[in-house]
């Protein structure tokens, strides 16, 4: 078993809090002459690519059948899904509105918790859940007005991860983390190729191959990089620290991606969305801060 190191924990988390905003920074940026189905698909193939040779020489076991099959390819559609949608929306919104919206998806995992995997949630959660969306919808709000329906596209990004990380639940004690990458990365190849290429003889540009700029390669090549990484670093994170130390710090993302968009971008929330931001980060850390208490009084006290 390894030995909890949470400083070493929080620094991997950290990382992950750095690079996942950067790669969907770099997604915005060649999205405005990249196709999103072409971006897609390079985020995926980049991971297996990276990934198998490590479960090679590392002799990893990634074979899988039956239910654990099945449920890995539920995941890996709802992997392509989201990050299409959070592709898709980078390309109408500022990079922090996206991010932040996203963030409703710890309160739609406590809903789906309660009414699908029946957990028990108390009255107080489910108010911070109410008033995390009332923030959420703050930072919608300005973007609807800007860009219309493609600003709820960070809700379908955060339903899909929530539903994602549920399945992710069902099979991360039967299979390796890596494995479990790299397996996800040659499915979603392999179904998106086909699509890709009938959108290239059907003319749809969204879902194209096309000659990318010279100038762009190391951008693509960055996505999945980037992508795996970051993946890999918050997976990693949790086998040295608690989940419950770790969680909080998730929502360091928000203010790293408010400062990738300034920088790259010159894109700042306005004032209505930065309220939105806060309070949907005060709802979440409450949420955290909730689930950690009852995970400490359980099974004698009934969580609130």
């Amino acid at each position: 078993m390894t030995q909890d190191r949470p400083v070493f924990g929080i620094v991997l988390m950290l990382g992950f809090c750095i690079l996942a905003p950067l790669g969907d920074a770099i997604a915005k940026l060649l999205g405005e002459t990249t196709p999103i189905g072409m971006l897609v698909f390079i985020r995926f193939a980049v991971q297996a690519l990276v990934l198998i040779p490590l479960v090679v020489l590392t002799g990893r076991v990634w074979r899988m059948r039956g239910r654990i099959l099945r449920l890995t390819f539920i995941r890996t559609v709802l992997h392509i899904i989201g990050i299409a949608a959070m592709f898709t929306a980078l390309q109408f919104l500022p990079l922090a509105d996206a991010v932040a919206i996203a963030f409703v998806m710890p309160f739609i995992m406590l809903l789906l918790g309660k009414y699908v995997l029946q957990e028990e949630v108390g009255l107080r959660r489910l108010i911070a859940c109410v008033v995390g969306f009332a923030g959420t919808l703050l930072v919608i709000q300005p973007s609807f007005v800007e860009v219309g329906a493609a600003a709820l596209l960070p809700l379908v990004v955060a339903l899909v991860f929530a539903l994602f990380m549920l399945v992710t639940r069902q099979i991360a004690k039967e299979t390796d983390p890596v494995s479990l990458q790299a397996v996800s990365g040659v499915m979603a190849t392999v179904m998106m190729l086909p699509m890709l290429l009938f959108g290239t003889a059907s003319e749809v540009w969204s879902v194209s191959f096309v000659a990318p700029h010279p100038d762009s390669h190391a951008l693509l090549i960055s996505i999945g990089l980037l992508g795996t990484v970051a993946h890999l670093l918050m997976t990693w994170s949790l086998r040295y620290a608690p989940s419950a130390t770790l969680a909080p710090m998730q929502y360091l993302e928000i203010p790293v991606a408010t400062l990738i968009g300034w920088l790259i971008f010159h894109d700042l929330p306005n004032g209505i969305a930065a309220i939105g931001i806060a309070i949907t980060i005060a709802a979440g850390l409450y949420v955290i801060l909730r689930e950690r208490a009852s995970a400490r009084s359980a099974p004698t006290e009934t969580p609130a």
